[in-house]
């Protein structure tokens, strides 16, 4: 390795380290005598900063950093519309977001089971699951291909480091530790990333923003074949519709997100946590854009080699002097791990109170058996998600598939459940299976045409079919399902 390898290196293991020691000390006062709602939900203490930090970082992940910079080969720099949505789902998520915050569940399939019952219940707790499963692995991706431009380590043994790493932090202190941890991520996310992308910029090889973009159009001259790597509008109205669709679906129906809102301290912090959240987001969304265009626009012979998932590494590896560098890339492992932490606590709380306390345990309660039971649940998410990393390469993609499994289908049912009245326990469960399978069929059939996320087409049928079958049901003198209580505050 060369000097600006190895100083890179030496910063971001530096911060794993420090991400593990933050987690430590976050929890140490409470460790021994906290429950497992403590352990998984903080308490439900958050104010509305570290909550806007923990839905920032939760969802700035390899696909907001790594996968934007490897899309602007495909799209341009108009590939940060993938994060610009994510901003507005989190406005618009904001006006429902007490309500997560006052529901007597914890989880999205509980919230399910509520009004639908114990079919509905499983098969969303299973898909959510699933889909988490597929997030874990795409954050480990994104991190391990980061440690492989650096180092030039294997991926795969780069994959099993930052497993491990995440596993640890993630699972000696619960959702507290990850909250803590979470407001440094964001720090250098922002902070860092920010700063870095000016410095590479200017650059003398990259020579500032209008050299760069006169750059991008040569190259995609150059290499014809539809590239336009300074399209600020090539992704397409369609795709930007679908990518706020999905958010607006997926943030209600995720359980990192949902499970964010529930751990906040109020509604009220729920809600301005979520807005503070969005601002963060669409403010930072053309970071890793601009960095992914000096890789394919200033590297030599980079566009033409194709799509590469490690363009924001390479970029910055060859245009930032070795500290920056260590700064920025440590900002994407941030990124990674705070998404991956996440959907560890995610996924050891559904499994806990959605399968384990129901069904296996009978609804018998134990607190420090779950707490074991939750951090089991973390290692165990955390190798499905590097077998997926071992086997999948496209981040954006990955998780495209992760949030249409757990929303084309859950969201119909999931808003009627929280503020329709009239709706069925029957017409409920059939949506969210009917969703999911016009999901499935938009995306593995016909290879999601023009682009439109798989949950548009999905939820739209979802809709349709609570709405349709539960008049049909109230017509037919069945009664409608139980509604969900909420606590005053």
């Amino acid at each position: 390795m060369n000097q600006i390898q190895t100083t890179t290196l030496v910063i971001i293991l530096l911060y794993m380290a420090l991400t593990v020691f933050i987690g430590l000390m976050a929890s140490r006062k409470e460790r021994k005598k906290q429950s497992n709602s403590d352990f998984l939900m903080a308490g439900k203490s958050l104010g509305p900063l570290m909550l806007a930090g923990t839905l920032f970082a939760a969802n700035t992940g390899g696909a907001s950093t790594t996968g934007i910079a490897s899309n602007v080969y495909l799209y341009g720099v108009s590939a940060y519309w993938y994060v610009i949505a994510a901003g507005i789902g989190f406005v618009i998520v904001s006006f429902i977001a007490p309500y997560f915050r006052k529901a007597k569940a914890n989880t999205v399939p509980e919230i399910v089971s509520k009004r639908y019952g114990k079919s509905a219940h499983i098969f969303t707790a299973f898909t959510s699951i699933v889909a988490l499963f597929m997030a874990t692995g795409a954050q480990i991706i994104a991190t391990a291909s980061i440690i492989n431009v650096v180092t030039g380590l294997d991926f795969n043994i780069a994959a099993i480091v930052t497993t491990i790493v995440v596993i640890l932090y993630t699972m000696i202190g619960g959702f507290k530790s990850v909250a803590a941890a979470n407001m440094m991520h964001v720090l250098f996310i922002t902070v860092g990333m920010t700063i870095a992308m000016f410095i590479i910029v200017n650059n003398p090889a990259v020579g500032g923003f209008g050299a760069l973009f006169e750059r991008g159009k040569e190259v995609s001259s150059m290499v014809g074949n539809g590239l336009d790597l300074t399209s600020l509008t090539k992704i397409g109205i369609p795709t930007v519709l679908g990518y706020i669709a999905m958010y607006c679906m997926t943030f209600p129906t995720g359980q990192e997100i949902v499970q964010t809102y529930c751990s906040a301290k109020n509604g009220r912090a729920a809600k301005l946590g979520s807005v503070i959240a969005g601002l963060l987001s669409a403010a930072c969304a053309v970071v890793p854009a601009i960095i992914g265009l000096v890789a394919y626009a200033c590297i030599d012979g980079y566009a033409t080699a194709g799509l590469q998932k490690n363009a924001l590494a390479e970029a910055t590896i060859t245009f930032a002097p070795a500290i920056v560098a260590g700064v920025v890339l440590a900002a994407i492992v941030a990124a990674t791990m705070s998404s991956a932490s996440g959907n560890m606590i995610g996924t050891a709380t559904m499994f806990t109170n959605d399968v384990f306390i129901p069904y296996i345990k009978k609804g018998e309660r134990n607190e420090q058996q779950e707490i074991w039971i939750s951090r089991i649940a973390m290692v165990v998410v955390g190798l499905v998600g590097l077998i997926v990393a071992l086997t999948a390469s496209n981040i954006i993609n990955v998780m495209m598939g992760a949030f249409a499994l757990r929303s084309a289908g859950p969201f119909a049912a999931f808003m009627c459940g929280l503020f329709y009245k009239n709706v069925t326990r029957r017409a409920g469960f059939i949506s969210i299976l009917a969703g999911t399978v016009v999901a499935a069929i938009w995306i593995y059939a016909l290879h999601t045409p023009w682009g439109l996320s798989a949950m548009v087409p999905g939820g739209i049928v979802a809709f349709i079919v609570i709405f349709g079958m539960s008049w049909i049901e109230r017509m037919n003198g069945v009664a409608p399902a139980p509604e969900i209580e909420f606590d005053d505050e």
